[in-house]
């Protein structure tokens, strides 16, 4: 076990690496100035400020000097917000992204696997048919238009009971984090169950189900004890993936209920051209990815003891 997880260890270590040279010349690679938001900016000014930022040296001496930040943990200085450190930005507005994915992480895996279940069950039914066309709708529609229309609702719903049921945008209390948390876990909540139901629908007809009702054992137990148990493995090995993707993918989610977390500031990183702050995020969140695949990898070998990781 302890030799399988180091070697996962370097793997993720190596793709951080990867990620961070990729992230580095792809940034280097796009048209435009990262300096060039500074108007009335002299020759004397810009060269100070090259020289602050190392823009003045090769391309590859620049690489040298961002990987060698990158080892001692630094992020380096954005561009765009004057003395503010890359690692103060993600140390502040990573804590507010994360409180939002692990809500709509909760909300999809606990729906997920509520609503697979359930139409493995009533299989080909009215429940199975109608959560299945739910299903559908939730994976193909973009978590920005359901953001939009659960906007919309909630200010109808709002207006219609005279109060505030729940706000529309913002953050700081519980209420705040209801909406956005579910539009979020939709996408998600919807793959889980169609992967939860397939999972379900393999066990059902197993031999060892077949055991177990020809033992008498009650439906209840076969149910959670060996049916459910069983079926939810699959959903573990992709709930580290979507850990990460939910945590670090609500960029435009963010944007629109005026939440400040980690991906709001992505976005008009991307719009200033503010190299640190796209490449320290991107990165962090690349780092984010392995680190829960690997977790998942770890905690998969404990959870079913068939799996021998070694």
């Amino acid at each position: 076990m302890l030799r399988y997880a180091f070697k996962r260890l370097m793997q993720g270590i190596i793709t951080v690496f990867f990620i961070a040279t990729a992230t580095f010349f792809g940034m280097h690679s796009v048209p435009g100035d990262p300096l060039a938001n500074d108007k009335a900016m002299t020759e004397k000014i810009r060269a100070n400020l090259e020289v602050k930022y190392g823009l003045d040296k090769p391309l590859l001496s620049q690489y040298g000097i961002y990987m060698g930040n990158l080892l001692r943990g630094d992020f380096g200085i954005s561009y765009t917000q004057e003395n503010r450190r890359v690692n103060d930005i993600i140390r502040e507005h990573f804590p507010v992204s994360a409180t939002l994915g692990i809500l709509a992480i909760a909300f999809a895996g606990l729906g997920g696997v509520l609503w697979g279940a359930l139409t493995a069950l009533y299989r080909n039914r009215l429940p199975d048919l109608v959560i299945m066309l739910l299903v559908i709708l939730g994976i193909s529609v973009p978590s920005f238009v359901f953001a939009a229309l659960g906007q919309l609702l909630l200010v109808n719903l709002n207006d219609q009971f005279g109060f505030s049921l729940l706000p529309v945008a913002g953050w700081g209390t519980v209420a705040h984090m209801l909406a956005p948390s579910l539009v979020l876990g939709l996408g998600t909540m919807a793959y889980l169950t169609r992967l939860m139901r397939s999972s379900m629908l393999e066990i059902i007809n197993a031999d060892f189900i077949r055991t177990a009702k020809s033992k008498g054992l009650p439906a209840t137990r076969i149910f959670t004890h060996h049916q459910l148990r069983n079926a939810i493995l699959p959903v573990i090995t992709v709930l580290g993936p979507s850990i990460a993707a939910i945590t670090t993918g609500g960029f435009v989610v963010e944007m629109l209920f005026a939440i400040p977390g980690l991906g709001r500031y992505f976005v008009q990183a991307v719009q200033q051209l503010d190299y640190t702050v796209i490449m320290g995020t991107t990165v962090f969140y690349g780092a984010f990815l392995v680190f829960m695949v690997i977790v998942v990898d770890l905690l998969y070998g404990l959870i079913d003891p068939r799996v021998r990781l070694e």
